[in-house]
């Protein structure tokens, strides 16, 4: 029997809803409605320590938009889960986003912890694979985000995990903006200071999750599916193409170096681009290559499916306690 649930992934870049049935015990997921808006709620949060009213404003926009979907598929409440991420752990008015989200939603977001966040990834990234041909375990899922990139090491479970604040927009507000103003392509000296931030965060979490032992690179999220389907030359941007494509290291290094050294105008007219990812996919695009570069994987398997999907299943175990 299937369980009608809903869940919301809530991030520094983005805010996705998927509404899905979900049967727990053969372990699938059919979608009903996915979709997603960038709405930047971590803009600044580097920098000032909190979310900008702006940038609240933009997420319960979102908000108001998924409420509705989510009472036109009839989901009760007890089984919508809200799950935030690397910006509102971050931020010192956090209560101003929850309070927000339960007004429009009517149930609390749940603020996760790193490791939380990894598990779940995980769950959505790994459930589907097994017995899929040629792939070994076992399995490094990395979930590249805009404020955290996490790292899993797992088989049928987790057994290490680690999240670093290393993501795209993070990246991008740290190096590549300077005084509000980006600078546009980046410097080949600000693409070195770049990769020594993201070198020195893959150093700290190699220290809990052995890398090394991985024998299938998975990843996750925006900045890993843009490049994949720029590899891949779509002419628009298509999940089924992309989903559990094998994109080679060498077309990584590619696609990173053309991002680099593109404008804003030339990145904006790649055809797969979502234009709430023109500023960041650079950043985002040189944390995969200095993780394939740092783990000496050959490719990475992309996956459309991550921690929304591992929430999903979360709603349908239906305890918010056990399941995150």
């Amino acid at each position: 029997m299937t369980t009608r649930v809903a869940a919301i992934d809530c991030g520094t870049n983005s805010i996705r809803l998927l509404v899905a049935d979900v049967d727990p015990r053969t372990g699938t997921l059919k979608d009903l409605d996915r979709r997603m808006r960038i709405v930047r709620l971590g803009q600044g949060v580097d920098r000032t320590g909190r979310l900008a009213p702006e940038a609240l404003e933009r997420t319960f926009a979102a908000c108001r938009e998924y409420a509705a979907v989510i009472a036109e598929y009839g989901v009760p409440a007890s089984r919508v889960r809200f799950v935030a991420t690397s910006a509102s752990r971050d931020a010192d008015n956090r209560d101003d986003f929850v309070r927000g989200v339960v007004d429009l939603l009517g149930v609390e977001p749940v603020v996760i912890s790193g490791d939380q966040e990894a598990a779940l990834s995980f769950t959505g990234a790994t459930r589907e694979l097994t017995g899929e041909h040629g792939l070994l375990t076992p399995y490094l899922v990395v979930d590249i985000g805009g404020g955290s990139t996490e790292f899993v090491l797992g088989s049928d479970r987790v057994s290490a995990a680690r999240s670093v604040d290393v993501g795209c927009v993070r990246m991008t507000e740290r190096h590549i903006v300077c005084d509000g103003v980006p600078v546009d392509p980046p410097t080949p000296g600000i693409v070195a200071a770049m990769t020594a931030d993201i070198d020195a965060a893959l150093a700290e979490a190699a220290v809990t999750v052995p890398m090394d032992q991985a024998r299938t690179l998975v990843g996750l999220a925006g900045s890993v599916t843009t490049v994949a389907a720029i590899a891949l030359g779509l002419p628009a941007y298509d999940p089924a193409a992309i989903h559990h494509a094998r994109i080679g290291i060498d077309q990584v290094r590619a696609v990173t170096g053309r991002l680099l050294a593109a404008t804003h105008a030339e990145r904006a007219a790649i055809p797969v681009m979502h234009e709430g990812r023109v500023d960041v996919i650079g950043a985002g695009a040189l944390v995969l290559l200095r993780i394939m570069e740092r783990t000496g994987a050959a490719e990475v398997v992309v996956s459309e499916h991550d921690i929304l999907d591992g929430i999903a299943f979360a709603a349908a175990d239906g305890s918010a306690e056990k399941a995150l």
